[in-house]
Parts: C-alpha cells; sequence; structure tokens
C-alpha cells in the first residue's frame, strides 16, 4: 500500500485513479480474498486509520458533491466502522467522478462459507454424474460466471472446449469468486466427451424446459452468447434440446444466467426424484 501522504501529493485525476485502485485493494483485503502482493502491509498504521487518511483526502476533491461528502462522513461516524463499507462508497463515488463504472469482475463479494482449517478447502457437496460442458466461451467474464453458477448449483465437474478462454485468465478468477480453485474442469473436445452418459445442449427451438425430462446424470452443452452450440454440438446432443422459454423483444440471456436457470430445473428434479425413491 502507498503512503497517504504520497498520494495526497498526486494530482487531479492521477489522484483519484490511485485512490480507487487503493479503495479496490483495500475491499479485497477486508473480504479476505486479496490479490497475491496485494494484502494490506502498511506497517505504520492499522487499516481502518488508513482507511480514513484516504477518505480524508478524497474530502478535499473539488469535485466530490456534498451529498457525496456527506455520505461518507456518515459512515465515518458510524460505530462499528464498517471498513468495507467506506470502501466500497469511497471508490464508486471516484468512479462516477473519473466517468466510469466498475465492470463485474471489479466487484467484491464477500465469500459465503468460511475456509476449512488452514486454507483448506472444505468438501463441496455436489449431484454425482451433473456435469456441464462449455463450449468455446470466449468472455474471462462469462468463463468465471459459469464455473460460480455451476458450483453454486451443485455441479461436479465442468469440461471446456479447447475454444474457452483460459479458466485461470485474470479476469476469469475474479468473477469466479474462488469457485475455479474449487470446482474440478478439464480441457476436452466435443469427441472426448464421456460416451457412457446422456448429452443434451441449452439452445433454442427444443423443449420447453418445465416439460424437459433431465437426465439422472448427463452433461449439458452450453454454447456462446454470440453464435449458440455449434452443429457439431446438436449432433453430439442425442439425449436432445432444452430451452428456456423467453417474452422479451430481445429474448437474450446472459449465459451464466441461463446456466443458473437450468441448473435449478436440473436439481429441481433430481431432489424431487430422490424424495419420491425415499418414499418408495
Amino acid at each position: 500500500m502507498i503512503d497517504p501522504s504520497k498520494i495526497f501529493q498526486l494530482k487531479g485525476g492521477q489522484k483519484r485513479r490511485k485512490l480507487a485502485l487503493c479503495f479496490g485493494s483495500l475491499e479485497r483485503d477486508i473480504a479476505g480474498i486479496a490479490e497475491k502482493g496485494a494484502e494490506y502491509d502498511f506497517p505504520k498504521m492499522p487499516r481502518r486509520e488508513y482507511i480514513k487518511n484516504l477518505v480524508n483526502i478524497l474530502f478535499k476533491d473539488p469535485k466530490l458533491s456534498p451529498a457525496a461528502q456527506s455520505e461518507l462522513q456518515n459512515l465515518l461516524n458510524e460505530a462499528p466502522f464498517d471498513e468495507r463499507r467506506v470502501c466500497n462508497c469511497a471508490k464508486n463515488h471516484l468512479l462516477a467522478i473519473l466517468g466510469t463504472f466498475p465492470a463485474e469482475w471489479d466487484l467484491v463479494i464477500a465469500p459465503h462459507s468460511a475456509p476449512g482449517l488452514h486454507g483448506t478447502v472444505k468438501k463441496r457437496f455436489f449431484y454425482p454424474g451433473v456435469f456441464i460442458y462449455a463450449e468455446d466461451i470466449r468472455s474471462p467474464f462469462n468463463i468465471g460466471s459459469i464455473f460460480r453458477t455451476a458450483e453454486a448449483m451443485g455441479a461436479q465437474k465442468i469440461f471446456i472446449s479447447p475454444g474457452c478462454t483460459d479458466p485461470l485468465q485474470p479476469r476469469a478468477v475474479r468473477s469466479g469468486m474462488g469457485c475455479i480453485e474449487t470446482l474440478e474442469y478439464e480441457k476436452r473436445s466435443l469427441s472426448d466427451l464421456p460416451k457412457n452418459m446422456p448429452v443434451f445442449v441449452l439452445e433454442t427451438g427444443g423443449t420447453d424446459i418445465t416439460d424437459f425430462v433431465f437426465p439422472k446424470q448427463g452433461i449439458c452443452i452450453i454454447g456462446s452468447e454470440e453464435l449458440g452450440v455449434s452443429p457439431q454440438a446438436l449432433k453430439t446432443a442425442s439425449y436432445g434440446r432444452v430451452t428456456i422459454p423467453m417474452k422479451g423483444l430481445k429474448a437474450s440471456l446472459n449465459v451464466g444466467v441461463a446456466l443458473g436457470i437450468l441448473m435449478q430445473k436440473w436439481t429441481e428434479f433430481l431432489d424431487r426424484a430422490d424424495r419420491a425413491a425415499a418414499v418408495d
């Protein structure tokens, strides 16, 4: 972390950009997901005092509105002092002054579950045999979102095509919120997918998702937002095609959102089947 006195000496836009970066790094540090080498390590003062020093520098910015200054001052006066909320508020006011906005991969969301002892990952629950095949997903944000959604909904594993962006790309890792590290994945071509499992695609022109009979185990292929799944993927999908009905003029969903809808329906089906088997 840079000494606040050095930030104070910067001018105009350079000072604002440096402050915004510092507040963003502090948010991640507070959330326990600091990027390697960006942990809080300023020895001269506790982190909360460092944050207050940065906010006082921001208060001297002539472009900070009275409403923004009042909001920040109220946060500084609150007890207990919410470090993360102060950093988030300050960062977003700075970005507004700079005329930009945080991209999805810049948002900081703390993990919901505590890590295991000594930083180890707890054993995760998943539905055995529930696999996703991501075909040619080029956006790092989207591949991270796919991992995050699949992990949250209990997929066992993700296969990625050779044309996918690298899940370890920094923006993918950030939008994946730790899920790329905890969810098993493997790069495979369509022709190398397991032969003993049902394969189906999420694509337009198929069976309504409310009527689709999901397999107890299987592989769902999802494609890029620009092109959808490939003709080869359609041929590979011997179990069929499932479609999310849409009413809007654009009739378009982000691939991560679409996967979330599909996974909710698939896991509901599996849970109902398990309950029915238990009754029998």
